[in-house]
């Protein structure tokens, strides 16, 4: 991987081409102050940019969610380490617990948030500046692309906040590079977390839904989700209620509590359409992360297919253990989807099972399991990376119900609908057929909360959510979940796992470039 930082402060301010199946804008020019920011195409242009650096990287390095995250969050958890193949010191380093301030991936996704962010900044600054008159689109006012940047800003800071703990809040463009030199605070988490939700509130003013090429923009639904899974890690349990019941949809079976969402959003009746091309954007994905499988200066392609899809002996990112796929049970139709331990040998014609397992969740299988690997798909995958999907609505739902009076039915109704759909039974509308995998009753508040954390690894594994989960639970103490998790693993992996790994370092250059003149930028706990 090529070692490369940019300074929170600088960014490179190039507009690129965002490639993805809709959401295909065409960004024209480049955002300079200059000659930039005079017609609603110009807006569009920025906001483009803005949605770009989810699913692009400035250095053609791997995206956000492209891979880097999955990096930073999984092979940190008890979920995922590098494979024998994985030469990578500073990956290898994630995967057994010591890595340090220097670590390149760890420099890597704070440039790449704060790039996204800065990309922001720009666009909800500058689009409000422009002659109303220039908008002549309705389907592109600039109150609404101005909320759709609010929204990646909130998403970008809410990663931030959640990795690095009190990170500079920066709400405008330092406009030069002569402003690089200024001095920077690092807000506490209280401040950002008070800017993420003033944001994704502005956000929930969004359309409920779009057609043509606009499908895949943020919407309302998408606003309300996110800021409900922001109150459910700040443990404002009430909030989140509130915000969910906005989206999980009305009339959905059984729940004795009404909602009130009317977005449509569902669970795919096959666990693997949410990792799909052909189902892309479909009723369970509330906001996904665009690709298109593009190559080139700005590649869209998610790279966790063409690291997870191989015929050599390892790739370059495994299961922890055996346990991972072993939570599973074999009728869940789950572990099929998210792991393989087979591959067609095209010489021979025969299928080779290996003594191990492999991901398989984001593998592009466009043209079919067999030929995919020879179709070269993993490497040009168009699947996209689902950020929130509806199963996470029902589990956050069910996860703050218990919170908030203990495994009420309707927390019960929510987690069991996620479980039927697992085991083959899932209909629609909430409305499953074979009860005989549902929770048990009569559990503790405890035992429920286990259960919700046990269901959130078994559905999201490789996306980007366990380390946040291990972290954020502490009705144990604070980081112990997460230490007693990771230290829990097969052969101890990650031995040298302390409470200072509850939050990453702070870049050694970020440090550097503030620390010594700045008594208030230091850096967390124990690093």
């Amino acid at each position: 991987m090529k070692k490369t930082f940019i300074s929170s402060i600088i960014f490179t301010i190039a507009v690129s081409q965002f490639s993805c199946k809709k959401l295909n804008e065409n960004p024209q020019g480049s955002l300079t102050p200059e000659n930039f920011y005079a017609t609603q195409s110009d807006a569009v242009a920025a906001v483009t940019a803005v949605y770009s650096t989810l699913t692009t990287d400035i250095n053609n390095d791997f995206p956000i969610y492209g891979r880097n995250l999955n990096l930073i969050v999984d092979n940190p958890s008890d979920n995922q380490v590098y494979s024998p193949s994985n030469t990578n010191p500073d990956v290898r380093a994630l995967g057994t617990a010591t890595y340090v301030s220097t670590n390149d991936r760890v420099h890597k996704i704070y440039a790449q948030l704060y790039w996204g962010i800065n990309r922001a900044n720009i666009a909800i600054d500058k689009i409000p500046a422009i002659n109303p008159a220039k908008f002549v689109d309705p389907s592109h006012s600039a109150d609404n692309l101005v909320r759709e940047a609010k929204f990646i800003r909130a998403l970008l800071y809410f990663n931030l906040v959640r990795l690095f703990g009190d990170v500079p809040l920066i709400l405008h463009d330092p406009a030069t590079v002569a402003n690089a030199g200024a001095l920077v605070d690092r807000a506490p988490r209280a401040a950002v977390y008070a800017q993420i939700v003033q944001d994704l509130t502005d956000a929930t003013s969004l359309p409920t839904s779009y057609t043509g090429a606009n499908i895949g923009r943020v919407t309302s639904g998408a606003a309300h989700a996110l800021l409900a899974k922001v109150f459910v890690t700040v443990q404002q349990w009430n909030d989140a209620v509130s915000e969910l019941k906005k989206v999980i949809t009305a009339g959905t079976a059984n729940l004795v509590d009404a909602t009130t969402g009317n977005y449509g959003y569902d669970l795919f009746s096959n666990f693997s359409d949410a990792f799909q091309p052909s189902t892309k954007n479909g009723k369970e994905h509330v906001f996904s992360a665009q690709f298109n499988g593009t190559v080139g200066g700005f590649t869209s392609t998610n790279t966790l297919s063409s690291f997870t899809w191989s015929n050599s002996a390892y790739t370059a990112d495994i299961p922890a253990d055996s346990t991972v796929v072993h939570i599973f049970d074999i009728a869940d139709q789950r572990r099929s989807a998210t792991f393989y331990d087979s591959l067609f040998n095209q010489t021979t014609n025969k299928w080779v099972k290996w003594p191990f397992f492999n991901f398989l969740k984001f593998v592009d299988q466009s043209t079919g399991f067999v030929t995919a690997l020879q179709g070269n798909q993993g490497a040009n995958s168009k699947v996209d990376f689902p950020v929130i999907r509806y199963s996470e609505v029902l589990l956050l739902y069910a996860e703050a119900l218990n919170e908030l009076n203990g495994p009420t039915p309707d927390a019960y109704t929510a987690i069991n609908i996620v479980r039927g759909r697992a085991y083959h039974s899932y209909t629609s509308g909430g409305v499953y057929t074979d009860h005989t995998y549902d929770l048990p009753t009569g559990l503790s508040q405890a035992d429920f909360r286990d259960a919700v954390f046990t269901e959130r690894r078994k559905e999201f594994i490789q996306e980007s959510q366990r380390w946040f989960d291990l972290v954020r639970r502490t009705d144990l103490g604070p980081g112990q979940y997460y230490l007693n998790a990771v230290h829990g693993m097969q052969g101890n992996p990650k031995a040298a796992a302390s409470l200072k790994d509850t939050l990453f370092p702070i870049p050694q250059t970020e440090i550097d470039l503030y620390g010594g003149r700045n008594p208030n930028f230091q850096q967390n706990p124990g690093w």
